[in-house]
């Protein structure tokens, strides 16, 4: 009798009340300590355990994988269509997406051998590309902005009057001799073993990732993507960052247009054929969200990186081109399909 009185006045763990801390009156609540499977639930977890399996297996396959001078090299695959990237990632988040990038680097390296070839100095070579970069972005910004019309239909369009202007103002020719200045930074090392353009990729790589997530407005952007009609109710003037966004994209253009002219030394009509696929399976492979408000540029580098050591060791197993084009596509189609998978499944349990 007195074991069942004692255990009556006994508190019982599970009904006894949170501890409040000395002199507070807000009650101090435990946290579980996260675990390894909170931390593999992010994308940008599982793209960096892939990265590590690709180096895993090409290290197993291909002897010289791990060669020095030849990993620096890889990198000039993937650095122009990086940069390109980078924009383009903010972009998507902002619910729309830019598929003329190509004509507009074709455009771009278009106008450099027009100007090159009429007396211009080889250092504004480089503002003539971004120049007309940004022209083309502002046009996609125009008839998206002002004419409220599908980015994706207006794009469309203008890859389309790109790619035009370039094979008509170059025919079946090319530019060529473009000076050296343009040439040592297409293909030139820092240091004789790090790629200039892949330097150029990580330094904007830094600039975007603070602009994007340690700045104001990197947080409207979000609010744009989440729900433009919420931000425009807030105050945030909608169509006037999309319109940003578009030039910044055809900018970054240009400057991919600055590098891979001078890395190939020529421009030709087809130049930068079909990147704008590669581009945006970077951008949703790195976890950006098709249907906006949600991504890292972190995750996109993992992404690049990922994309190019794949094409790298199918390189060096010498597996032709079209199967790369093969493994993108899949990429492409798995990286959209696989969210709404499990936004299914989560919605039915």
């Amino acid at each position: 009798m007195n074991a069942i009185s004692t255990s009556l006045h006994q508190p019982d763990a599970a009904n006894t009340p949170p501890e409040k801390a000395p002199g507070s009156r807000y009650t101090i609540l435990d946290r579980r300590a996260p675990r390894l499977s909170h931390y593999l639930a992010h994308w940008e977890a599982l793209l960096a355990l892939l990265l590590v399996a690709v180096f895993i297996g090409n290290s197993v396959f291909l002897p010289n994988f791990f060669d020095t001078y030849n990993l620096a090299d890889s990198t000039f695959n993937f650095s122009e269509k990086a940069l390109i990237a980078l924009p383009m990632a903010l972009l998507i988040i902002c619910r729309e997406i830019d598929i003329s990038v190509s004509g507009t680097l074709a455009l771009s390296s278009v106008a450099m051998g027009f100007a090159h070839h009429h007396g211009v100095p080889p250092a504004g070579l480089l503002f003539v590309a971004l120049a007309m970069g940004a022209v083309c972005g502002s046009l996609n910004g125009v008839l998206v902005t002002r004419f409220a019309l599908p980015s994706i239909v207006v794009t469309i369009g203008t890859v389309a009057l790109f790619r035009g202007l370039a094979s008509v103002i170059l025919g079946d020719q090319a530019y060529t001799g473009y000076p050296q200045l343009l040439i040592d930074w297409g293909q030139g090392y820092f240091f004789d073993i790090i790629p200039r353009p892949f330097v150029i990729l990580l330094v904007f790589a830094v600039l975007f990732a603070v602009l994007l997530h340690a700045t104001s407005w990197g947080r409207r952007i979000f609010a744009i993507g989440s729900n433009p009609m919420a931000a425009r109710f807030s105050g945030v003037a909608v169509d006037r960052y999309r319109f940003a966004l578009f030039v910044l994209t055809g900018a970054m253009a240009g400057l991919a247009a600055w590098l891979l002219t001078g890395r190939i030394g020529s421009t030709r009509p087809n130049i930068a054929m079909g990147w704008e696929l590669e581009v945006i399976t970077m951008v949703i492979l790195g976890g950006v969200s098709i249907a906006g408000g949600k991504g890292s540029i972190g995750g996109v580098m993992l992404a690049v990186l990922l994309l190019g050591m794949v094409t790298y060791g199918l390189a060096l197993l010498n597996i032709p081109g079209v199967i790369m084009t093969i493994v993108v596509g899949i990429l492409l189609l798995i990286t959209i399909a696989l969210p709404r998978l499990l936004n299914r499944k989560q919605t039915k349990k």
